[in-house]
Protein backbone atom coordinates (compact mmCIF):
# COMPACT_ATOMS: atom_id res chain seq x y z
CA UNK A 1 0.00 0.00 0.00
CA UNK A 2 1.55 3.52 -0.91
CA UNK A 3 1.48 5.20 2.37
CA UNK A 4 2.85 8.53 0.69
CA UNK A 5 -0.57 8.16 -1.52
CA UNK A 6 -2.29 8.07 2.12
CA UNK A 7 -0.25 11.09 3.59
CA UNK A 8 -1.15 13.44 0.22
CA UNK A 9 -4.84 12.73 0.72
CA UNK A 10 -5.38 13.29 4.06
CA UNK A 11 -5.24 16.91 4.07
CA UNK A 12 -8.09 16.78 1.43
CA UNK A 13 -10.36 14.02 2.73
CA UNK A 14 -10.34 16.52 6.11
CA UNK A 15 -11.49 19.50 3.99
CA UNK A 16 -14.46 17.21 2.25
CA UNK A 17 -15.78 16.66 5.92
CA UNK A 18 -15.56 20.04 7.01
CA UNK A 19 -17.07 21.81 4.46
CA UNK A 20 -20.17 19.12 4.69
CA UNK A 21 -20.31 20.39 8.19
CA UNK A 22 -18.43 18.41 10.55
CA UNK A 23 -16.62 20.07 13.10
CA UNK A 24 -12.39 19.91 12.65
CA UNK A 25 -12.05 17.47 15.65
CA UNK A 26 -14.66 14.92 14.75
CA UNK A 27 -13.59 15.33 11.41
CA UNK A 28 -10.15 14.22 12.43
CA UNK A 29 -10.91 11.23 14.24
CA UNK A 30 -13.21 10.40 11.28
CA UNK A 31 -10.48 10.26 9.23
CA UNK A 32 -8.05 8.69 11.52
CA UNK A 33 -10.53 5.23 11.59
CA UNK A 34 -10.84 6.03 7.37
CA UNK A 35 -7.15 5.45 7.55
CA UNK A 36 -7.07 2.18 10.00
CA UNK A 37 -9.85 0.72 7.48
CA UNK A 38 -7.98 1.80 4.66
CA UNK A 39 -4.73 -0.27 5.95
CA UNK A 40 -6.25 -3.52 6.41
CA UNK A 41 -8.19 -3.39 3.04
CA UNK A 42 -5.95 -1.70 0.79
CA UNK A 43 -3.25 -4.08 0.14
CA UNK A 44 -5.50 -6.85 -1.03
CA UNK A 45 -8.12 -4.68 -2.66
CA UNK A 46 -7.11 -0.80 -3.35
CA UNK A 47 -9.84 1.02 -4.93
CA UNK A 48 -10.07 3.14 -7.64
CA UNK A 49 -10.41 6.36 -6.33
CA UNK A 50 -8.79 6.24 -3.23
CA UNK A 51 -9.75 9.72 -2.32
CA UNK A 52 -13.46 8.95 -3.04
CA UNK A 53 -13.09 5.39 -0.79
CA UNK A 54 -11.37 7.88 1.91
CA UNK A 55 -14.15 10.39 2.29
CA UNK A 56 -17.20 7.56 1.83
CA UNK A 57 -15.61 5.82 5.01
CA UNK A 58 -14.56 8.69 6.65
CA UNK A 59 -18.22 10.35 6.66
CA UNK A 60 -19.90 7.37 7.93
CA UNK A 61 -17.62 6.95 10.40
CA UNK A 62 -18.81 10.50 11.26
CA UNK A 63 -22.32 10.23 11.13
CA UNK A 64 -21.58 6.58 12.78
CA UNK A 65 -20.02 8.73 16.12
CA UNK A 66 -22.62 11.23 15.84
CA UNK A 67 -25.54 9.40 16.19
CA UNK A 68 -23.83 7.21 19.30
CA UNK A 69 -22.73 10.23 20.88
CA UNK A 70 -26.40 11.96 21.06
CA UNK A 71 -28.14 8.50 22.28
CA UNK A 72 -25.25 8.04 24.73
CA UNK A 73 -25.87 12.05 25.80
CA UNK A 74 -29.99 11.05 26.17
CA UNK A 75 -28.57 8.53 28.98
CA UNK A 76 -26.69 10.67 30.55
CA UNK A 77 -28.81 13.12 31.47
CA UNK A 78 -31.05 10.16 33.34
CA UNK A 79 -27.84 9.00 35.38
CA UNK A 80 -24.99 9.84 37.59
CA UNK A 81 -21.66 10.34 36.42
CA UNK A 82 -20.57 7.00 38.47
CA UNK A 83 -23.29 4.06 39.81
CA UNK A 84 -24.52 4.85 43.18
CA UNK A 85 -24.29 1.38 45.35
CA UNK A 86 -27.62 -0.13 46.51
CA UNK A 87 -30.89 -1.23 44.99
CA UNK A 88 -32.65 0.50 42.16
CA UNK A 89 -35.99 1.82 43.84
CA UNK A 90 -38.07 0.75 40.56
CA UNK A 91 -37.58 -0.58 36.90
CA UNK A 92 -37.88 2.75 34.44
CA UNK A 93 -38.78 2.56 30.36
CA UNK A 94 -35.64 1.64 29.90
CA UNK A 95 -35.19 -1.91 30.94
CA UNK A 96 -38.87 -1.87 30.31
CA UNK A 97 -37.39 -1.48 26.47
CA UNK A 98 -34.79 -4.01 26.28
CA UNK A 99 -36.92 -6.66 27.00
CA UNK A 100 -39.82 -5.63 24.53
CA UNK A 101 -36.96 -5.72 21.93
CA UNK A 102 -35.48 -9.11 22.94
CA UNK A 103 -38.91 -10.68 21.39
CA UNK A 104 -39.28 -13.65 21.21
CA UNK A 105 -39.83 -13.80 17.46
CA UNK A 106 -36.37 -12.97 17.03
CA UNK A 107 -33.44 -15.02 17.66
CA UNK A 108 -31.48 -14.35 20.95
CA UNK A 109 -28.44 -13.04 18.43
CA UNK A 110 -31.07 -10.93 16.15
CA UNK A 111 -32.61 -9.42 19.41
CA UNK A 112 -29.27 -8.49 21.04
CA UNK A 113 -27.88 -6.74 17.62
CA UNK A 114 -31.57 -5.28 17.65
CA UNK A 115 -31.61 -4.11 20.93
CA UNK A 116 -27.80 -2.61 20.70
CA UNK A 117 -28.82 -0.74 17.92
CA UNK A 118 -32.31 0.52 18.69
CA UNK A 119 -32.20 1.04 22.29
CA UNK A 120 -28.31 0.75 23.21
CA UNK A 121 -27.56 3.66 21.21
CA UNK A 122 -24.11 1.64 19.81
CA UNK A 123 -23.51 2.29 16.22
CA UNK A 124 -23.49 -0.67 13.31
CA UNK A 125 -19.68 -1.07 13.44
CA UNK A 126 -19.43 -1.27 16.61
CA UNK A 127 -21.88 -3.85 17.20
CA UNK A 128 -20.16 -5.91 14.31
CA UNK A 129 -16.63 -5.84 16.07
CA UNK A 130 -18.56 -7.37 19.64
CA UNK A 131 -19.68 -10.19 17.55
CA UNK A 132 -16.71 -10.66 15.34
CA UNK A 133 -18.82 -10.50 11.92
CA UNK A 134 -18.41 -7.73 8.92
CA UNK A 135 -20.20 -4.42 8.96
CA UNK A 136 -22.36 -5.33 6.70
CA UNK A 137 -23.16 -8.53 7.62
CA UNK A 138 -24.30 -6.99 10.82
CA UNK A 139 -26.41 -4.08 8.95
CA UNK A 140 -28.52 -7.20 7.39
CA UNK A 141 -28.73 -9.17 10.80
CA UNK A 142 -30.52 -6.30 12.38
CA UNK A 143 -32.63 -5.06 9.03
CA UNK A 144 -34.09 -8.34 9.54
CA UNK A 145 -34.76 -7.82 12.86
CA UNK A 146 -37.28 -4.42 12.08
CA UNK A 147 -38.55 -6.20 9.61
CA UNK A 148 -39.37 -9.56 11.47
CA UNK A 149 -40.72 -7.16 14.54
CA UNK A 150 -42.35 -4.88 11.81
CA UNK A 151 -45.70 -6.82 12.12
CA UNK A 152 -45.86 -8.37 15.84
CA UNK A 153 -47.04 -6.82 18.69
CA UNK A 154 -44.74 -5.84 21.45
CA UNK A 155 -46.42 -7.84 24.33
CA UNK A 156 -44.48 -10.53 24.72
CA UNK A 157 -41.60 -9.56 26.55
CA UNK A 158 -37.89 -11.64 25.74
CA UNK A 159 -35.96 -13.92 28.28
CA UNK A 160 -33.75 -12.50 30.73
CA UNK A 161 -30.54 -14.41 29.17
CA UNK A 162 -30.96 -11.94 25.79
CA UNK A 163 -31.25 -8.88 28.06
CA UNK A 164 -28.51 -9.94 29.81
CA UNK A 165 -26.32 -10.37 26.69
CA UNK A 166 -27.19 -7.20 25.44
CA UNK A 167 -26.35 -5.39 29.18
CA UNK A 168 -23.39 -7.48 29.18
CA UNK A 169 -22.16 -5.89 25.41
CA UNK A 170 -23.10 -2.18 26.17
CA UNK A 171 -20.99 -2.53 29.24
CA UNK A 172 -18.40 -3.55 27.12
CA UNK A 173 -18.47 -1.13 24.90
CA UNK A 174 -19.02 1.84 27.08
CA UNK A 175 -15.50 0.59 29.20
CA UNK A 176 -13.70 0.15 26.42
CA UNK A 177 -14.20 3.96 25.94
CA UNK A 178 -15.66 4.32 22.73
CA UNK A 179 -18.89 5.63 23.79
CA UNK A 180 -19.48 5.84 27.50
CA UNK A 181 -22.13 3.66 28.12
CA UNK A 182 -20.66 1.49 30.99
CA UNK A 183 -22.65 3.36 33.92
CA UNK A 184 -25.67 3.15 32.32
CA UNK A 185 -25.22 -0.74 32.28
CA UNK A 186 -24.57 -0.81 35.81
CA UNK A 187 -27.48 1.36 36.64
CA UNK A 188 -29.87 -0.85 34.58
CA UNK A 189 -28.13 -4.39 36.01
CA UNK A 190 -28.94 -3.16 39.30
CA UNK A 191 -32.52 -2.87 38.19
CA UNK A 192 -32.77 -5.74 37.16
CA UNK A 193 -31.03 -7.59 40.19
CA UNK A 194 -33.29 -5.45 42.19
CA UNK A 195 -36.49 -7.51 40.63
CA UNK A 196 -35.46 -10.64 39.90
CA UNK A 197 -33.57 -13.26 41.64
CA UNK A 198 -31.68 -14.92 39.53
CA UNK A 199 -27.73 -15.81 39.97
CA UNK A 200 -26.55 -14.76 36.22
CA UNK A 201 -28.37 -11.52 36.73
CA UNK A 202 -26.20 -11.03 40.13
CA UNK A 203 -22.95 -12.37 38.14
CA UNK A 204 -23.11 -10.14 35.68
CA UNK A 205 -23.39 -6.95 38.05
CA UNK A 206 -20.69 -8.35 40.30
CA UNK A 207 -18.44 -8.54 36.78
CA UNK A 208 -19.58 -4.81 35.96
CA UNK A 209 -18.67 -3.61 39.45
CA UNK A 210 -15.16 -5.41 39.67
CA UNK A 211 -14.45 -4.33 36.04
CA UNK A 212 -15.53 -0.77 36.76
CA UNK A 213 -13.48 -0.56 40.06
CA UNK A 214 -10.21 -0.92 37.57
CA UNK A 215 -11.74 1.93 34.88
CA UNK A 216 -9.51 5.03 36.43
CA UNK A 217 -5.96 3.32 36.16
CA UNK A 218 -6.96 1.75 32.49
CA UNK A 219 -5.58 5.00 30.37
CA UNK A 220 -2.54 7.11 31.48
CA UNK A 221 -3.06 11.10 31.30
CA UNK A 222 -2.16 10.86 27.78
CA UNK A 223 -4.79 8.83 27.10
CA UNK A 224 -2.37 5.71 26.16
CA UNK A 225 -3.72 2.38 27.28
CA UNK A 226 -2.16 1.10 30.82
CA UNK A 227 -2.06 -3.03 30.88
CA UNK A 228 -3.21 -4.52 34.16
CA UNK A 229 0.08 -5.59 35.49
CA UNK A 230 0.91 -1.86 35.10
CA UNK A 231 -2.20 -0.31 36.78
CA UNK A 232 -1.78 1.42 39.71
CA UNK A 233 -3.73 -0.96 42.29
CA UNK A 234 -3.78 1.38 44.97
CA UNK A 235 -6.13 3.37 43.13
CA UNK A 236 -8.87 0.94 42.57
CA UNK A 237 -12.46 1.27 43.57
CA UNK A 238 -12.03 -1.17 46.45
CA UNK A 239 -15.99 -0.18 47.85
CA UNK A 240 -16.83 -1.79 43.99
CA UNK A 241 -14.55 -4.57 44.54
CA UNK A 242 -16.10 -5.44 48.06
CA UNK A 243 -19.30 -4.81 46.78
CA UNK A 244 -18.68 -7.34 43.64
CA UNK A 245 -16.81 -9.53 45.60
CA UNK A 246 -19.76 -10.00 48.09
CA UNK A 247 -22.38 -10.83 45.44
CA UNK A 248 -20.53 -12.86 43.56
CA UNK A 249 -19.87 -15.20 46.69
CA UNK A 250 -23.53 -15.28 47.05
CA UNK A 251 -24.55 -16.43 43.44
CA UNK A 252 -21.78 -18.79 43.65
CA UNK A 253 -23.40 -20.55 46.96
CA UNK A 254 -26.66 -21.14 45.06
CA UNK A 255 -24.39 -23.21 42.47
CA UNK A 256 -25.67 -22.78 39.14
CA UNK A 257 -22.93 -21.50 37.38
CA UNK A 258 -23.26 -18.80 34.56
CA UNK A 259 -20.88 -17.48 32.55
CA UNK A 260 -20.91 -14.14 33.90
CA UNK A 261 -20.14 -15.53 37.33
CA UNK A 262 -17.00 -17.55 36.31
CA UNK A 263 -16.20 -14.06 34.02
CA UNK A 264 -16.87 -12.29 37.64
CA UNK A 265 -14.50 -14.90 39.63
CA UNK A 266 -11.61 -14.51 36.95
CA UNK A 267 -12.07 -10.54 37.54
CA UNK A 268 -12.06 -11.30 41.47
CA UNK A 269 -9.42 -12.94 41.54
CA UNK A 270 -7.30 -10.37 39.82
CA UNK A 271 -8.94 -7.35 41.99
CA UNK A 272 -7.68 -9.59 44.87
CA UNK A 273 -3.68 -9.70 44.15
CA UNK A 274 -1.91 -6.92 45.85
CA UNK A 275 0.74 -7.00 42.69
CA UNK A 276 0.77 -8.59 39.08
CA UNK A 277 3.26 -10.92 40.57
CA UNK A 278 0.86 -12.31 43.04
CA UNK A 279 -1.90 -12.93 40.51
CA UNK A 280 -3.58 -16.99 41.04
CA UNK A 281 -3.02 -17.75 38.05
CA UNK A 282 -3.43 -21.21 38.33
CA UNK A 283 -7.00 -20.70 39.91
CA UNK A 284 -7.39 -18.24 37.08
CA UNK A 285 -7.05 -20.79 34.10
CA UNK A 286 -9.64 -23.31 36.03
CA UNK A 287 -11.87 -20.45 35.80
CA UNK A 288 -11.20 -20.21 32.02
CA UNK A 289 -11.99 -23.85 31.92
CA UNK A 290 -15.02 -23.98 33.40
CA UNK A 291 -16.29 -20.48 31.34
CA UNK A 292 -14.79 -22.65 27.98
CA UNK A 293 -16.97 -25.37 29.15
CA UNK A 294 -19.96 -23.06 29.31
CA UNK A 295 -19.32 -20.63 26.36
CA UNK A 296 -17.45 -22.97 23.90
CA UNK A 297 -15.96 -19.18 22.87
CA UNK A 298 -12.63 -18.75 21.06
CA UNK A 299 -11.87 -15.62 22.56
CA UNK A 300 -12.25 -17.25 25.64
CA UNK A 301 -9.82 -19.57 24.76
CA UNK A 302 -7.51 -17.00 23.38
CA UNK A 303 -7.56 -15.26 26.74
CA UNK A 304 -7.38 -19.01 28.41
CA UNK A 305 -3.94 -19.27 26.60
CA UNK A 306 -2.78 -16.02 28.10
CA UNK A 307 -3.43 -17.36 31.69
CA UNK A 308 -2.06 -20.51 30.81
CA UNK A 309 1.22 -18.93 29.72
CA UNK A 310 1.44 -17.06 32.87
CA UNK A 311 0.58 -20.14 35.38
CA UNK A 312 2.62 -22.76 33.31
CA UNK A 313 5.15 -20.76 31.24
CA UNK A 314 5.22 -19.03 27.68
CA UNK A 315 5.77 -22.14 26.00
CA UNK A 316 2.53 -23.74 27.37
CA UNK A 317 0.70 -20.65 26.21
CA UNK A 318 1.93 -20.93 22.90
CA UNK A 319 1.04 -24.30 22.74
CA UNK A 320 -2.52 -23.63 23.67
CA UNK A 321 -2.60 -20.43 21.55
CA UNK A 322 -1.53 -22.81 18.51
CA UNK A 323 -4.85 -24.88 18.70
CA UNK A 324 -6.73 -21.22 17.33
CA UNK A 325 -7.53 -19.85 14.28
CA UNK A 326 -4.99 -16.91 13.75
CA UNK A 327 -7.96 -15.03 12.69
CA UNK A 328 -9.10 -14.34 15.95
CA UNK A 329 -9.12 -10.51 16.99
CA UNK A 330 -5.64 -9.92 19.15
CA UNK A 331 -4.37 -13.44 18.11
CA UNK A 332 -1.73 -12.18 17.15
CA UNK A 333 -1.59 -9.41 20.17
CA UNK A 334 -1.55 -12.71 22.35
CA UNK A 335 1.54 -14.29 20.04
CA UNK A 336 3.48 -11.41 20.25
CA UNK A 337 3.11 -11.51 24.33
CA UNK A 338 3.93 -15.39 24.96
CA UNK A 339 7.17 -14.87 22.14
CA UNK A 340 8.87 -11.91 24.31
CA UNK A 341 8.12 -13.57 27.47
CA UNK A 342 9.71 -16.91 25.87
CA UNK A 343 12.80 -14.59 24.97
CA UNK A 344 11.84 -14.64 20.78
CA UNK A 345 12.46 -10.92 20.97
CA UNK A 346 12.63 -10.59 16.48
CA UNK A 347 9.42 -12.66 16.42
CA UNK A 348 7.57 -10.55 19.36
CA UNK A 349 8.41 -7.68 17.62
CA UNK A 350 7.28 -8.56 14.20
CA UNK A 351 4.05 -9.89 15.81
CA UNK A 352 3.25 -6.38 17.74
CA UNK A 353 3.17 -4.39 14.13
CA UNK A 354 0.79 -7.17 12.96
CA UNK A 355 -1.07 -6.93 16.10
CA UNK A 356 -1.46 -3.06 15.45
CA UNK A 357 -2.02 -2.98 12.22
CA UNK A 358 -5.54 -4.64 13.19
CA UNK A 359 -6.04 -2.68 16.21
CA UNK A 360 -9.71 -2.43 16.87
CA UNK A 361 -9.07 1.04 18.47
CA UNK A 362 -6.32 4.25 18.44
CA UNK A 363 -5.28 3.64 21.53
CA UNK A 364 -4.65 0.17 21.21
CA UNK A 365 -2.92 0.61 18.11
CA UNK A 366 -0.92 2.99 19.56
CA UNK A 367 0.23 0.72 22.46
CA UNK A 368 1.06 -2.67 20.27
CA UNK A 369 3.33 0.02 17.83
CA UNK A 370 5.17 1.10 21.26
CA UNK A 371 5.67 -2.23 22.05
CA UNK A 372 6.72 -3.59 19.16
CA UNK A 373 9.32 -0.05 18.90
CA UNK A 374 10.75 -1.10 22.09
CA UNK A 375 11.38 -4.06 21.00
CA UNK A 376 13.24 -3.46 17.70
CA UNK A 377 15.30 -1.00 20.24
CA UNK A 378 16.70 -3.84 22.00
CA UNK A 379 15.27 -2.40 24.96
CA UNK A 380 13.05 -5.34 26.36
CA UNK A 381 10.84 -5.34 28.88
Amino acid sequence: MDEALIRSLTPGVLGVLVRRGADFAAAEDAVQDALIEAVRVWPADQPRDPKGWLVTVAWRRFLDATRADAARRRREDLVDDEPAPGPAPAVDDTLQLYFLCAHPALTPSSAVALTLRAVGGLTTRQIARAYLVPEATMAQRISRAKRTVSGVQFDRPGDVATVLRVLYLVFNEGYSGDVDLAAEAIRLTRQLAATIDHPEVAGLLALMLLHHARRATRTAADGSLVPLAEQDRSRWDTASIAEGVEILQAALARDRLGEFQAQAAIAALHADAPTAEETDWVQIVEWYDELARLTDSPVVRLNRAVAVGEADGPRAGLAALAALNDSLPRHAAVAAYLHERDGDLPTAARLYTEAAQKAPSLAERDYLTRQAARLNTGRGR
